[in-house]
């Protein structure tokens, strides 16, 4: 007998809430930071879908090295 484990896809999209958490910021910062033109949501249905890369991209892009030394 054969036991299929059933391995979801990754999640290659989020939503607002989702996006906001996994970056560390507030539902609001995130909406903020859209407005700005900072981050880029995917639009195909009626709330936006942010793309994990996009959120991995937005990272990179703005930080900055730490001055804080332990």
């Amino acid at each position: 007998m054969s036991t299929d484990i059933l391995i979801p896809p990754p999640k290659l999209g989020l939503t607002r809430i989702e996006a906001a958490k996994a970056i560390g910021v507030s539902p609001a910062t995130l909406d903020r930071l859209t407005a700005r033109g900072l981050l880029r949501p995917c639009r195909v249905t009626y709330r936006p879908i942010y793309w994990v890369k996009e959120l991995e991209r937005f990272l990179k892009e703005n930080s900055q090295p730490s001055e804080w030394r332990v």
